[in-house]
């Protein structure tokens, strides 16, 4: 099985409680602005690797149409059981990912970008997502920085712990495009790996170059504890996640 999908299929069950303070409502509310500035027409979403479905509710309550799809069987099963037949959803995976139709906005949020390894893959992702856009149509996603690989997959004294799971970094230095690994353990499930590559500006900018898309804008994200806080240019060393805005 593909490491990634066997991660999320074991992660699945308490997804979100180990993710329960992640504020979607606050992070969309920022993000969208900053697309609605460069073009976005409110119309069909595709989330790719929706996971649970947790960004769902802030775009449904905005009268978004919604699409999702996840490599991850048992996560498309915990968003199905929240909403049913509201949203669409579809087994897929980001690197091979299929036309599901014509859609305003595409994003690929919370590292899905960084779980593709492969500089081949990178290319293939943004060229999927790009025959998912509409004409005028927008992607977005998020990249985690130097910073985040620091504090999230290197081994240290301390490990975040989040209820009875826990998650501990397993590499032992933070270089730029390297590959990183974290191991989640704890209750009742299997000791799992999370694998996930830094990508540099530079690749990200050449695998959209050649999947046809023009990058709009790299924004810096941080947060100072109460809002997101987005800047330009980004640092790897001060923000935790560079996010992306593309269209064709």
């Amino acid at each position: 099985m593909d490491p990634t999908r066997n991660a999320y299929e074991l992660f699945a069950p308490f997804y979100d409680d180990f993710t329960h303070q992640n504020d979607y409502e606050m992070w969309l509310g920022s993000l969208l602005p900053e697309l609605e500035k460069r073009g976005l027409k409110q119309g069909r979403l595709l989330d790719v690797g929706c996971g649970t479905g947790r960004a769902f509710e802030p775009m449904l309550r905005r009268g978004w149409e919604i699409v999702g799809c996840d490599l991850a069987p048992a996560m498309l099963e915990q968003a199905r059981q929240k909403y049913g037949d509201a949203v669409p959803l579809h087994v897929a995976d980001v690197r091979q990912l299929p036309v599901l139709g014509q859609f305003e906005l595409v994003w690929a949020l919370n590292d899905v970008i960084n779980y593709v390894v492969e500089d081949s893959d990178l290319e293939r992702a943004f060229a999927g997502m790009a025959a998912n856009l509409a004409p005028g149509g927008r992607l977005l996603f998020d990249a985690n920085t130097l910073l985040q690989f620091r504090e999230e997959f290197t081994a240290q004294d301390e490990t975040r712990q989040v209820g009875e799971w826990r998650w501990a970094g397993q590499s032992a230095e933070v270089e730029a495009g390297g590959v990183f690994e974290a191991e989640v353990s704890g209750g009742d499930v299997a000791a799992h790996v999370h694998r996930e590559r830094h990508w540099t500006q530079e690749m990200i900018s050449e695998a959209l170059a050649a999947a046809g898309l023009r990058l709009l804008a790299s924004l810096g994200q941080h947060d100072d504890g109460k809002v997101v806080v987005l800047t330009e240019p980004p640092d790897e060393w001060r923000d935790h996640k560079v996010i992306h805005i593309a269209g064709l």
